[in-house]
């Protein structure tokens, strides 16, 4: 842990390393705990920008605004930035890659080659103007006769401001409205050429610009994070062959089966129409009044109603390409595929009671999450596999995997890892990025194909169809963020907010005019496969798709004990919320398709009889699936250790300071976010060393923003924060959702005035709750550091909850 060696301060460092409240007055912390250099400059970064804000301290032009003084407006005050990073976006602005370029902009200049820096634009040391580039005299006050006379119609300055902003809003996603998103690029581990052409893959090394964006589904823009919901996943690769989208979810299957359906599921789990009640919950008698009438659903349902549908965070959660597809090497040769994205970090969930409270206390946690790992330096990754398989194999399959409702057991078909995804870079400006990028899974390059699930068929127009009324035209793939790395050459003209300039007066093929030009690649370029395809017209479904409930059972007998309690859980929140017993009562029947037990413990949690079993629309006898351990969270614990978790070290008058120094000292070493937290910000007198400055407070800084809590030794600050609801609150919540807990000393009072036990339900020790007197410090921050890295001890919870 610590050393007599003398190291740089780090106090403050958490406020550093996280985007929300800080001390009240500290000097900034010399080191954040590691040598990471992106870490280093997000220090610079923020005392830069402190020096630049603190630099101005009132803003002298506003006596210039009244009276006779109006008549002469000022020049707008401002200050010289010495250092770039005060006035970046990000501390990644630098980062290279062939799309985003290399950062460096001259400052005040709007370049437009190479790259999105062509787009981006800085405003340093430049003066005020309008759109049109007339600098503005006066940005305070609009154009009157006299001063107490109408405002003048010939005010374009006015108009023209006031225009922009009615205009700013675009129509928001139908689904998917609420995201977050990220730069980054995909290096492919080993030549894939036996499997695909698709250049992301054509050699060991290759790297291919990413940007990848994760969403919620149901709720609009402005909804909490945190929602139970599914969570998109899609990646768009800038390849040397165009763009290809895999737009995806981090669940592996779907609510239907076919695109027909699309629209009702949609409207099913929105708002209600007749009041727009509930924002992003399925909890609802409409949703279930659909689900309970579709029993393709069923499978997709036993994994919302899981922990999968509230992931700790976007970067400990896997992601799919839900459908199959086609990999098509050189040789036109073809097979099946499922993707699989695999997070480095582990897949990790909330816990309902502390999603709930999250939305609460945080609801951009997610969005927080992600921004602040990419910030400091902690940059996610996740493996892609691929699932690979024959036609042959797919026909002796016990299910079709033209069905989206249905995955392919990795025991089955095992997972080949073929590359690595890594984020690096936060956008610049999220409407521009995260709001304007378009993914459609219709955009895909030679070496991948589509399958003839017809879920995946409707998608490939919807959601170009979709971009066209939210990006105004179809010139959307020339906004900055779409636009692909490999050149475009077209006949493609006009349109609204048209952006090419194209030379010459040619623009059909064949001609010859332009000598030919542009012309097609020929068996270079892009072909579908020639798929054989037979019979008649018809609308319906193939056999196999009758089968609803195998792979529902097989999910269930995949999840561990506490996984499957939680499920019970879920279904029984949800129902409860319903209104109509006749729904709730049809929900029962199919799940007893499903497994018995679980049916029978809803039944009861709701108050209900057990109902007639609902009909199967196949007679075929159930196929019966192995449990497949890979379906549990608990197959991926993750390979990052403590990095980025965030720590709670509650502090108050007569904490013993140099004890706090050093756990924090050791939390940051080891890649956690640990945080002085106490009543209210500002300096708190210690038992030993400094005064500790309090980082955030109990009121902005809850216990569900935290992944574990360490109370130090000092008995005054026992005496302090044992009198305050709050600190107590705290401490019952981080033992409710099972999160780790150290006290040290006269810390373990702190735990007795909150009535939290230290020993499990059974009365046996609770692992993740560790008590220790002063003397064992070192010892006890180790074994803190492993229950960390191990997330959650649910042995303890209980349900009802007893604390």
């Amino acid at each position: 842990m610590a050393s007599n060696k003398k190291s740089p301060s780090t106090d403050g460092a958490g406020s550093v390393l996280s985007s929300m409240s800080g001390p009240s007055e500290i000097d900034p912390p010399l080191s954040l705990g590691s040598s990471n250099p992106i870490a280093q400059a997000l220090l610079n970064k923020a005392g830069a920008g402190q020096a630049l804000s603190a630099a101005m301290p009132d803003n002298p032009n506003v006596l210039g605004q009244y009276g006779a003084a109006a008549h002469a407006p000022e020049e707008g005050v401002h200050v010289a930035v010495e250092e770039p990073l005060a006035t970046a976006s990000t501390t990644g602005e630098t980062t290279p890659s062939p799309k985003v370029g290399d950062g460096l902009p001259e400052l005040g200049a709007n370049a437009q080659n190479a790259a999105l820096d062509r787009a981006r634009a800085d405003d340093s040391g430049c003066v005020l103007t309008t759109n049109q580039g007339v600098p503005v005299g006066d940005n305070q006050n609009s154009l009157k006769a006299g001063l107490r006379g109408p405002t003048l119609m010939e005010d374009f300055i006015l108009r023209e401001k006031l225009t922009h902003f009615d205009h700013e809003r675009i129509p928001e996603r139908v689904v998917h409205a609420r995201g977050s998103a990220a730069h980054g690029y995909f290096e492919c581990y080993k030549e894939q050429g036996k499997l695909t052409r698709a250049t992301p893959f054509a050699k060991a090394g290759k790297r291919t610009p990413v940007f990848v964006r994760f969403s919620t589904v149901a709720g609009e823009r402005g909804s909490t994070d945190t929602a139970r919901d599914v969570r998109g996943f899609a990646v768009k690769f800038y390849t040397d062959e165009g763009n290809w989208d895999l737009v995806g979810n981090n669940i592996p299957v779907f609510f239907i089966q076919d695109a027909m359906k699309f629209p009702d599921l949609v409207h099913a789990v929105k708002p209600e129409p007749h009041n727009g009640i509930p924002q992003a919950a399925s909890a609802h008698d409409t949703f279930w009044d659909f689900a309970s009438l579709s029993p393709e659903i069923t499978h997709m349902l036993m994994w919302v109603m899981s922990d999968r549908a509230i992931p700790r965070s976007f970067r400990m959660m896997q992601g799919f390409g839900v459908h199959t597809f086609r990999l098509v090497n050189a040789k036109g040769q073809s097979v099946f595929c499922k993707f699989h994205w695999s997070p480095m970090a582990g897949t990790h969930s909330l816990v309902w009671d502390e999603a709930v409270k999250l939305s609460g206390a945080d609801s951009d946690f997610h969005r927080r999450d992600l921004w602040e790992a990419i910030e400091c330096g902690e940059y996610p990754e996740y493996e892609l596999s691929f699932q690979v398989f024959t036609e042959a194999q797919a026909e002796a399959f016990p299910f079709d995997v033209l069905d989206p409702t249905k995955l392919i057991p990795e025991e089955l078909v095992p997972l080949i890892p073929v590359g690595k995804m890594v984020l690096n870079r936060n956008p610049d400006n999220f409407f521009a990025e995260t709001e304007q990028v378009a993914f459609c899974t219709a955009h895909i390059v030679p070496g991948i194909d589509f399958s003839n699930d017809p879920l995946l068929q409707g998608r490939i127009h919807s959601y170009v169809d979709t971009q066209l009324t939210r990006l105004g035209g179809a010139n959307f793939h020339e906004l900055p963020i779409n636009a692909p790395l490999a050149s475009v050459h077209n006949n493609q003209r006009d349109g609204i907010h048209r952006q090419a300039i194209n030379r010459g007066r040619v623009a059909y093929e064949p001609n010859s005019l332009a000598g030919g030009c542009p012309f097609q690649a020929g068996s270079k370029g892009f072909n579908s496969f020639p798929a054989a395809t037979e019979g008649d017209k018809v609308r319906g479904k193939p056999e196999k798709f009758a089968e609803h409930y195998a792979q529902g059972r097989l999910f269930w007998i995949s999840q561990t004990a506490v996984e499957q309690d939680h499920i019970v859980h879920a279904f029984r929140f949800e129902l409860s919320k319903v209104q109509t017993v006749a729904i709730r009562q049809r929900v029962v029947s199919m799940l007893r398709n499903v497994d018995e037990t679980l049916a029978q413990r809803l039944a009861d949690a709701l108050g209900l009889a057990l109902p007639p079993v609902m009909p199967r629309a196949s007679m075929q006898p159930m196929p019966t699936y192995p449990p497949s351990p890979a379906l549990s969270l608990t197959f991926r614990p993750g390979k990052t250790g403590i990095h980025t978790l965030r720590v709670a070290i509650l502090v108050g008058p007569g904490s013993d300071g140099a004890q706090v120094r050093s756990i924090y000292a050791a939390l940051l070493a080891d890649g956690a976010v640990p945080r002085l937290v106490g009543s209210q910000l500002g300096r708190v007198d210690t038992s030993s060393a400094a005064p500790l400055a309090v980082e955030i407070s109990l009121e902005a800084g809850p216990s569900v923003l935290f992944d574990a809590v360490v109370v130090p030794d000092g008995q005054g600050a026992v005496q302090q924060l044992g009198g305050d609801a709050n600190a107590l609150d705290f401490l019952r919540l981080q033992y409710r959702h099972c999160k780790p807990l150290l006290a040290i000393g006269a810390g373990r009072g702190l735990l007795d005035k909150a009535g939290v036990p230290t020993t499990l339900p059974d009365g046996k020790p609770d692992p993740a709750i560790i008590v220790v007197p002063s003397g064992d410090v070192v010892k006890a921050v180790a074994g803190f550091k492993k229950a960390l890295a191990a997330h959650r001890a649910f042995a303890r919870e209980t349900d009802p909850p007893q604390v």
